[in-house]
């Protein structure tokens, strides 16, 4: 009898789960349930439709259910509730009072966008920014506001600020903390980002909670510290949680990131013990960091597809681990692009780590080559060991192949002097220096250890 697989949720874990879930147990009988109605699509491009950079939501659109049941005989339900899951008996029970067996179940049910529970956050006019169906709410208010506010200036809040801007609105900022893109990037990597965006018009209210959010019927103003200031549309980029109805109510441990303590092979604990049969990826999911001895948040697109894999094989009855990350990510705010990798100095703080930071700036090609620009690599080393642990990198093109290249360097646990010593950079007067700033910033890495 073919094997039965569910697979809640339909993001990027989740149909990457699917997938490979086929290429595994080409026999089995494979089932995505989501409550959404498109499935298979980037919340990560949503800005760049506001801002007109892409022609429209459809264009996200990777695959629509027909192309996964006729290319690869999985079944999608949109729109389809999952209500609960008994795990003893191995089902599923539907919002409609119908339920489905399973042999394999893959939790893919992301996260959620954390909304203070302040007043007037219910209120038409504030939005989130997590699905098409949001960005599609989004652009239609445009049509009509003039003053926008961003609360939480991470690396969505500030695309979609960068967005909303060149679409014409007037702009503000709203953080908590008193910098740009929080925890995962340093203050001074931060101020950069920010002193660019001011440039650009884009105001920034720092260091202060959103205290509320006024109006009669719909949103007129916003209270950030004991300031009030007018506007007609709130985007909440306050952050994403896991989503742990389906988890809490199967009585998975909860690790103390807010997510599932999850075994190498993505399989869930309960008392102690592996749940047989039941497996996750995603934004649902606790991850080990590769930097640092402990538990971290990786919810990045890319490291759901990397989750997903996984999960398929396993669920379909192969078998594949997934390791530690690094987490390396990289925003496009603007004509700025910034990176990061590992640790900054606030998560090595949060290790324990003492770390010593090195730090150089060039050209993104050579000196004599028109159109070059600016690039500031920082690099993290352990103080005692010398490992680089950590990087963030700040230019207007290309950083993505330097990020990725010192995310491989960290995960091999390469020391600062290894790298300046073993690490060859490829040159062309249109790509690079002849010495890449990555390397410079090695060499300066080195004397100050």
């Amino acid at each position: 009898m073919a094997r039965k697989i569910i697979v809640i949720g339909s993001g990027a874990a989740g149909m990457t789960a699917a997938s490979s879930a086929r290429e595994t147990d080409k026999e089995a009988e494979i089932t995505v349930l989501t409550e959404e109605e498109h499935i298979s699509y980037s919340p990560c491009a949503i800005p760049f439709v506001l801002e007109g950079k892409i022609k429209d939501f459809q264009s996200i659109i990777m695959h629509d259910p027909q192309f996964y049941q006729k290319e690869r005989q999985i079944t999608v339900k949109t729109q389809t509730k999952v209500e609960s899951v008994d795990a003893e008996a191995k089902t599923v029970t539907l919002a409609d009072g119908s339920s489905l067996a399973y042999d394999s179940l893959i939790l893919a049910t992301g996260g959620t966008v954390f909304v203070p529970p302040i007043a007037g956050a219910d209120l038409p006019g504030v939005f989130k920014v997590r699905f098409i169906k949001d960005g599609m709410q989004i652009q239609e208010a445009m049509k009509t506001c003039k003053k926008v506010v961003v609360a939480g200036g991470g690396v969505i809040g500030l695309e979609i600020a960068v967005a909303l801007k060149h679409a014409g609105l007037d702009v503000t900022v709203a953080e908590m903390f008193p910098q740009v893109i929080p925890r995962i990037c340093d203050g001074d990597m931060a101020a950069e980002v920010q002193a660019e965006m001011e440039k650009e018009g884009i105001k920034f209210l720092m260091g202060r909670p959103l205290g509320a959010i006024k109006g009669e019927g719909k949103v007129e103003s916003v209270v950030v510290g004991d300031d009030e200031y007018p506007c007609d549309m709130v985007i909440m980029a306050t952050g994403v949680r896991a989503n742990l109805q389906l988890p809490n109510q199967l009585g998975l441990e909860i690790g103390p990131l807010g997510a599932v303590h999850v075994s190498a092979t993505l399989q869930p604990y309960r008392r102690g013990r592996i749940v047989k049969d039941i497996y996750l990826a995603g934004d649902v999911v606790m991850c080990s960091s590769a930097a640092a001895d402990g538990p971290t948040m990786s919810q990045l697109g890319a490291t759901a597809v990397r989750e997903g894999r996984v999960a398929g094989i396993n669920a379909a009855g192969g078998y594949a681990t997934f390791p530690a990350v690094l987490s390396a990510w990289i925003s496009q705010i603007g004509e700025l692009q910034i990176a990061g990798t590992g640790l900054s100095c606030g998560l090595a703080d949060y290790y324990g780590l003492k770390v010593v930071e090195g730090r150089a700036t060039g050209l993104s090609r050579a000196r004599y080559y028109p159109g070059g620009s600016k690039v500031t690599v920082k690099l993290l080393a352990e103080k005692e060991t010398h490992r680089i642990v950590g990087a963030q990198i700040l230019g207007r093109e290309d950083i993505n192949g330097k990020i990725n290249w010192l995310t491989a360097a960290i995960m091999k646990g390469v020391t600062a002097e290894e790298f300046v010593s073993s690490f060859e950079n490829a040159y062309c007067p249109p790509t690079s220096m002849v010495k890449d700033v990555v390397c410079l910033a090695a060499e300066d890495l080195t004397r100050k250890l």
